[in-house]
């Protein structure tokens, strides 16, 4: 693996780090306003400043990074499962089940930007976290299905599937046991790639004012409150936009090393 990819382990470790030890690295409580404070500049109170309502903007990032893990994580396991079922139906028994599934499900849901989807499934089921994460697994599972029906297409071709089927083993143990295990290896990148895609819309969506409702220290609703304020106190919209760009590329770079890493034509080049 290139040195890009043990720089985004070492972001991404540092940021599971402080979602889980949030309560013990923040400052100050991340609901309590200060007004006196407001716009407060990065002093050795406030490590990063205050925002609007004087509210620290360090314990309301750390504990930011706990609601963006908890969005991705929960988005990527699901989606996951989902789409491996299905895209394993589908390249399995191929046949009028794969023309319905890849040829006309998957392309409904590839049809729609998967943000704008995103943001008419959040509309419609209004704003929250679990509604946030049931919207992100709608739109999400497809990607996984399509590179796992790709994959199950290709497996179940090697002479060693051919051979645990002339053995007279079923459909569920062949599929299973013999192509599963050795079809889920581009689902690794797929999901670090997932993980930061979800990052990126959780804050996204926030930032619409169709995530996660405030006061909950998401960081793109610090973005979206701070937008306004940009020009007289940069400060309070820097540091979330570093939090996220630096848990995105960070997880982008780990889905590009796995990618080189498990893949030998490019880990030979």
């Amino acid at each position: 693996m290139n040195r890009l990819t043990y720089i985004g382990i070492v972001i991404a470790s540092i940021v599971v780090l402080v979602a889980i030890f949030a309560p013990l690295l923040a400052t100050h409580d991340v609901g309590t306003q200060n007004l006196e404070m407001r716009f407060a500049m990065p002093s050795a109170e406030h490590w990063f400043g205050t925002d609007g309502l004087g509210r620290d903007i360090y314990s309301r990032i750390v504990f930011g990074a706990r609601i963006s893990l908890q969005v991705g994580i929960t988005v990527v396991v699901v989606s996951g499962v989902i789409g491996i079922l299905i895209g394993s139906i589908a390249g399995f028994y191929g046949g009028w089940i794969d023309k319905f599934l890849s040829g006309y499900l998957f392309n409904v849901f590839l049809a729609f930007p998967g943000l704008l989807l995103a943001i008419a499934l959040v509309a419609f089921l209004g704003a929250g976290l679990g509604k946030l994460i049931l919207a992100l697994c709608i739109i999400g599972w497809v990607g996984y299905a399509r590179v796992m029906r790709g994959q199950v297409l290709k497996v179940r071709e090697y002479d060693f599937v051919q051979a645990a089927r002339a053995l007279g083993a079923g459909n569920m143990r062949i599929l299973f046991s013999h192509i599963l295990p050795n079809a889920i290896q581009p689902l690794i990148v797929q999901a670090s790639l997932g993980m930061a895609g979800a990052v990126l819309s959780e804050a996204s969506l926030s930032f619409l004012g169709l995530g996660i409702p405030p006061p909950a220290p998401s960081w793109g609703t610090m973005i979206e409150e701070a937008r306004q304020y940009f020009s007289i106190t940069p400060h309070v919209l820097f540091f979330p936009g570093v939090a996220i760009a630096l848990t995105v590329l960070a997880f982008n770079f780990i889905g590009d090393g796995l990618r080189e890493y498990l893949d030998p034509k490019q880990r030979t080049r």
